[in-house]
């Protein structure tokens, strides 16, 4: 009887772990299916603005601390720490010799949990009148509404053409 009653115990407290475990397993999944949409919200609501016109999609998305790699080889191939060295080491070369902003057409947007991760073609014309095309894979790894860390992959020839042979707008 002793052996009965210790194992019917046993069972209760696995079956009562068990059932806070699944409890546990579906809070975490809501939380985050929870993130995942405010972040791909974020994300969709910043490239919608940049399609509509606005320019400034770093500033709107990204950290000030964040870090940002572009993959592959060539002069802009690196990480950059913090907005203000992106920016200027590496956006600012490319949009300075374009007469206008980057024309975004975003393809997907995938979200889960912290991860945002965007296709698009990107185009606009040089400083000297030629069209200029790109495609673009962003992958963003969020944090409190914001980009904390982002890898892009792009045709890094087509950027350093632009650069090595259109002159940067005087205004």
């Amino acid at each position: 009887m002793r052996s009965y009653c210790v194992a019917r115990r046993m069972t209760k407290s696995a079956s009562s772990l068990l059932v806070a475990m699944i409890l546990l397993a579906a809070t975490a999944q809501a939380q985050c299916l929870e993130v995942t949409t405010q972040n791909e919200s974020i994300v969709r609501r910043a490239f919608d603005n940049w399609i509509k016109g606005g320019t400034n999609i770093f500033a709107e998305l990204l950290a000030s601390e964040v870090r940002w790699t572009i993959h592959g080889s060539g002069p802009v191939a690196g990480t950059y720490f913090g907005l203000k060295d992106f920016v200027e080491r590496a956006s600012a070369p490319l949009v300075s010799r374009l007469k206008g902003p980057i024309t975004p057409k975003v393809h997907h947007i995938w979200a889960v949990g912290d991860t945002v991760i965007v296709r698009f073609d990107g185009s606009a014309t040089t400083t000297s009148g030629a069209p200029y095309a790109n495609q673009f894979v962003w992958i963003f790894r969020m944090a409190n509404g914001v980009v904390i860390e982002a890898e892009a992959f792009l045709d890094l020839v087509a950027y350093q053409q632009v650069v090595d042979n259109n002159a940067p707008r005087t205004k």
